[in-house]
């Protein structure tokens, strides 16, 4: 049955998490069609993944997701947290333990979770394999990071000069 959706399929599962069945329950789900959703945010609300936003008098109240999505939901929640344990590839893992650290571990799933969705939206309107356009940040070598913060140091520094808000006696640049 699936047999003309093969090609979808096949780009669902480059994304890290995704199996080939999670890939079909995906698609029966979603189709292939993606003009049907005007953006990837909207695909998000419709499978139930976006927390409501109920606020009154400056009162916070209801921020749980909605009850959509009883057939996509799980199969992405379920590849979210294969994603996170994957060996093969680290970016979700480390997404995942930033907005843990935040905002706590079923809430850091269901973010990975939309992020997977919104992944699969523009992979099946683009029919590009997952490319991450932030995978380089992520998987950034520390020397590396470090040589940018200090490039960035020196930067900030001779924009505090130039504008006349620092003299340059009171500025140690960064070698």
């Amino acid at each position: 049955m699936v047999e003309p959706f093969e090609s979808a399929i096949a780009l669902l599962c480059t994304i890290p998490g995704v199996d080939r069945t999670s890939a079909v329950a995906i698609i029966s789900e979603i189709g292939i069609d993606m003009s049907q959703f005007s953006s990837a945010k909207r695909l998000c609300c419709w499978a139930g993944l976006t927390p409501g936003n109920n606020q009154s008098a400056g009162k916070k109240k209801s921020v749980r997701i909605t009850r959509a999505g009883v057939y996509l939901k799980p199969a992405l929640v379920q590849a979210a947290h294969a994603a996170v344990k994957s060996n093969s590839s680290a970016y979700y893992h480390i997404k995942y333990e930033r907005i843990a650290k935040r905002r706590g571990k079923k809430r850091a799933i269901i973010a990975i979770a939309r992020m997977m969705l919104t992944a699969a939206f523009h992979m099946l309107q683009t029919g590009e394999i997952f490319n991450p356009s932030d995978l380089f940040q992520v998987d950034m070598p520390i020397e590396l990071r470090n040589k940018q913060k200090e490039k960035a140091l020196r930067q900030a520094a001779k924009l505090l000069i130039a504008q006349g808000v620092v003299s340059p006696e009171h500025i140690k640049l960064p070698a």
